[in-house]
């Protein structure tokens, strides 16, 4: 190739593509340009750019080698790079990281040989990597804060959602919410042929001293059991207050027998437990009833039937007692 420009930095002879290549990238802020004999690895060229990243005038980098420029960790990286370019004899990209001033910067650098007078020449273009990730950083940043957003606004929709479906007073379900679920649970256990339980459970008569205490003393009680019976059900089952007195439990996938198992264990609880309101000691009982579907009933209106039943029997009983439903016997 003979058509040549003079670089005015140097005064070396530069051929024109490789001229025409520099000055496109060279109007980037902070690029850095160089050309180097392929042979000596010599540099013949640096742009004012180049020279500012490496500290030193022209003439202590023309003629100089990576070897006398750079530390020693990247000298080897640079001198790889440039003989995979002089083997591809293509423009040849790689990315170097280096340690300057107690900084690290991370460059791309594309390399291009081409031939002068005989020699091979190897033209590079640095391109400093550092404000294009800052802006992926940032872009990354920005979006997790937005994802984070999105996350906290599902999560309190579904919070005011459920606590639309809530008691204040007990923090349980309510009566429609019960309702709904003895709904579905009634479907699937006819479609899959497996059982489940509910619970009536009744709050037995207060003492003279926490009635005494007033409706202060009821929300305590009323906030404790309705803990209670969160803590010991599990969360595809459904704890719900039906009225001022009574509440209920559907268990999923539940028998007969199991139910009474973890229902006598939060009878227990609610006896044990001690509730103290303006340093008093408060105590409260429930009373208990379970029914099975299929086993006790086989419709929606006869297992609420055969639970109330039992219900009434543990009231009947002094209360603070559980009582199963009784399995109708049924003639083959």
């Amino acid at each position: 190739m003979t058509d040549v420009i003079e670089a005015g930095l140097t005064g070396a002879r530069v051929p024109a593509a490789l001229a025409s290549l520099l000055s496109a990238w060279l109007e980037r802020d902070g690029a850095l340009a160089g050309i180097k004999d392929a042979a000596s690895g010599r540099y013949e060229y640096a742009n004012a750019a180049l020279l500012g990243f490496l500290g030193r005038e022209a003439d202590a980098v023309i003629g100089h080698t990576d070897a006398e420029l750079f530390d020693a960790p990247i000298v080897g990286a640079l001198r790889a790079a440039d003989q995979s370019a002089l083997l591809h004899g293509a423009p040849f990209s790689s990315e170097h990281r280096i340690e300057r001033g107690g900084q690290r910067h991370d460059f791309s650098v594309l390399r291009v040989v081409d031939e002068q007078d005989g020699r091979r020449l190897i033209a590079s273009l640095w391109i400093d990597l550092a404000p294009e990730r800052h802006q992926q950083a940032q872009l990354a940043t920005a979006l997790a804060q937005i994802e984070q957003l999105q996350k906290a606004a599902e999560s309190l929709r579904r919070e005011l959602a459920d606590q639309a479906l809530r008691d204040p007073a007990s923090g349980l379900y309510t009566r429609a919410h019960f309702e709904d679920q003895l709904r579905r649970e009634v479907d699937l256990s006819t479609r899959e042929h497996r059982e489940f339980s509910i619970v009536f459970i009744e709050l037995d008569p207060l003492s003279e001293q926490v009635r005494a205490l007033g409706e202060d003393a009821r929300k305590r009680i009323l906030e404790a059991l309705g803990r209670l019976l969160r803590s010991g059900t599990r969360a595809m089952d459904a704890s719900c207050r039906l009225d001022d007195r009574r509440f209920a439990v559907l268990l999923s996938g539940v028998g007969l027998a199991t139910a009474h198992s973890r229902i006598e264990s939060i009878r227990r609880q609610c006896a044990a437990q001690v509730v103290v309101l303006d340093g008093q000691e408060m105590s409260f009982t429930v009373a208990m009833g379970i029914a099975s579907f299929p086993h006790t009933a086989h419709t929606r209106d006869e297992l609420l039937t055969a639970c109330e039943t039992a219900l009434i029997e543990a009231r009947r009983r002094g209360g603070n007692h559980v009582t199963l439903a009784a399995i109708p016997f049924e003639p083959r």
